[in-house]
């Protein structure tokens, strides 16, 4: 800017900012899932909202070691976060409501336990979480042998179990020749975080005057009664964290040497009891709460996530942890929290439900005994409508990893979401996600032929349909609007609209304290033209030219006296987006060459 003050004769340099200020546009492909999941590891916490970028990295966060990231129980969550990455989702965050299906009783968490195995990968000793009556009293244990602990307080983190080589027990020879070492003795290190749980002080030898922290389960072995060391679960009924198991006999093992029976060298990750709460505690765990960040109210509170579900709530219907009106409740809270932001839409499932139809009483049965009918009967008796949300029947096939690759039918919506986000960057978010076929899927619930979706797609309800020599097709691309709300009809067109209000909200905040004069005005104009003009380009918007397009307007008819004095300042847009052709009608007739055409 201009210095105030020029007292020294000279040449002043002073930069200056000219020009527009370019908009860049929002990313409209990040996801929201809340669902089960089979572990809950690393920096990711049940309840609350975790980003993930890739299949691989989901693994590492919700699935268990060396595992496939599915579930025993037949979760839908892993399936759509697995449809999103398949279909061209980028990046996601996930919620994991539990690693296991409520019950009907109060349960009690269980210690979960982990096993660590020899070179010979032979299960041997079975690590797991202490209770808090068993840590109290083997706190009392550890103190009477010397035995340290940190002096902060203990996390419910995981805990790792450190397996090192060791040698003899020195102390338990009575020559003084130096200890045979077989190769079968061991030391633990406990840790946590980086930091040793268990350990004990001793002088250091490289600095004079101070100590240092070393494990106190050293010399261990898979032997009962060692001659040069201790039996390694007796050795750990001090600690106060974790207690091992001999579990070498049920690999039938149990005769063997204590150098073939002894654990493999490594980390080994010990888990903490996870929460398990009752069915009645599902519905409020789901629901969540904002300002905790939990459960589908979590999701709400990351500012870019554009499309959200929630698979496991039919999951929930299914096993009969919810009524059906309680889905409509999860159904209605996600609805609600996306029409308040206005630039996220929801993708719902529709639940696998036969006529007559009572909130309160009906039952789930099997998605192939779900015809179309029943489907526009529930959304009819359901009767909720809005622009941010798009519904998809039937449900898919896909193969099942935990059934040896046979077919499993589950809720459609995370493949739809990934088809969203793979048509935004292959040919942008102005073209309706349809007309695609959608990857790892094997077949369909019900084959939806042309009447039958002559009744559902003027309900707003998507198909997805498999054509002869065209393979499985999503054929559908409309919201859940009133139908007298034409002009929010489509799905691109809602989202395109969300794109272009975000882009521009984010894009002008540098606009915000400036002088509301007719400079600013300009360059505002300038700057959401430049960008509309962008859009355009791209084809995304109608017309032969910019003007036909759209119309930025800031000027004093909009901006009066009154209006500057209350600090506001009101720019008009006007935008002309393109619409998906939904209906191609070609009209032939029999012409001759002397009639008109």
């Amino acid at each position: 800017m201009a210095r105030l003050d020029y007292s020294a004769p000279g040449v002043y340099v002073e930069e200056m900012n000219r020009g527009s200020r370019p908009i860049e546009g929002v990313n409209m492909s990040v996801a929201g899932f809340v669902g089960f999941t089979e572990d809950v590891r690393g920096d990711a916490r049940l309840f609350e909202p975790k980003l993930i970028t890739d299949w691989n990295q989901y693994v590492e966060s919700f699935g268990k070691i060396d595992s496939d990231g599915f579930t025993d129980f037949g979760a839908y969550l892993p399936f759509a976060v697995r449809g999103w990455f398949e279909n061209g989702g980028g990046r996601c965050w996930v919620v994991s409501i539990g690693t296991q299906l409520p019950t009907s009783d109060n349960p009690k968490p269980k210690a979960i336990p982990t096993r660590a195995t020899t070179a010979g990968r032979r299960a041997c000793l079975e690590f797991k979480f202490k209770s808090a009556s068993a840590s109290s009293q083997n706190g009392a244990l550890a103190k009477a042998d010397s035995l340290a602990s940190p002096s902060r307080e203990i996390s419910r983190d995981r805990i790792q179990v450190i397996v090192e080589p060791d040698t003899p027990d020195p102390t338990q020879i009575d020559d003084d020749d130096e200890p045979f070492d077989t190769g079968e003795y061991f030391k633990i290190v406990i840790e946590q975080n980086g930091e040793i749980l268990d350990f004990k002080e001793i002088p250091d030898p490289e600095y004079p005057g101070k100590t240092k922290k070393v494990t106190p389960y050293r010399h261990l072995s898979m032997a009962k009664n060692p001659s040069e060391g201790t039996y390694v679960v007796e050795a750990l009924e001090k600690s106060a964290f974790i207690e091992a198991n001999d579990i070498s006999g049920l690999a039938g093992n149990a005769k063997g040497s204590p150098l073939s029976r002894r654990p493999a060298n490594g980390s080994y990750e010990v888990v903490p009891p996870l929460e398990v709460y009752p069915t009645k505690k599902l519905y409020p765990k789901m629901y969540g709460n904002p300002k905790r960040r939990t459960g589908v109210q979590g999701l709400f509170e990351i500012d870019e996530i554009s499309t959200v579900a929630c698979p496991d709530l039919m999951l929930a219907y299914q096993s009969r942890m919810l009524t059906l009106e309680q889905v409509h409740g999860i159904m209605e809270v996600m609805i609600t929290n996306c029409e308040q932001s206005t630039y996220r839409m929801v993708v719902l499932d529709p639940p696998p439900v036969k006529t007559p139809i009572d909130p309160e009483t009906t039952l789930a049965v099997s998605p192939e005994q779900s015809k179309p009918e029943d489907v526009a009967q529930w959304l009819k008796d359901w009767g909720r409508r809005s622009m941010f949300a798009a519904i998809y029947y039937p449900w898919i096939k896909v193969p099942n990893p935990r059934a040896n690759g046979a077919g499993i039918f589950v809720p459609p919506c995370g493949h739809m979401m990934g088809v969203w986000c793979n048509t935004d960057e292959t040919r942008g978010v102005h073209k309706a996600p349809a007309n695609v076929t959608p990857r790892g899927v094997v077949s369909l619930a019900y084959n939806t032929n042309f009447r039958e979706q002559e009744l559902l797609n003027p309900k707003g309800i998507n198909c997805i349909r498999k054509f002869p020599d065209r393979g499985i097709r999503i054929w559908g691309a409309r919201t859940l609007v009133e139908k007298e709300m034409t002009e929010w009809r489509y799905i691109s067109v809602r989202r395109l609209m969300s794109y272009i209000e975000r882009s521009i909200q984010d894009g002008t905040q540098w606009a915000v304290f400036e002088p509301n004069d007719e400079d600013l005005w300009a360059r505002v104009t300038r700057t959401v033209s430049n960008f509309l003009e962008r859009i355009w380009r791209d084809g995304a918007l109608f017309g032969s030219s910019p003007e036909q397009a759209f119309y930025v307007k800031c000027n004093e008819e909009l901006n009066p006296p009154e209006t500057m004095i209350l600090g506001r300042l009101y720019v008009e847009v006007g935008v002309c987006p393109v619409r998906p052709a939904e209906f191609i009608i070609f009209r032939i007739s029999q012409w001759s060459p002397n009639e008109d055409r």
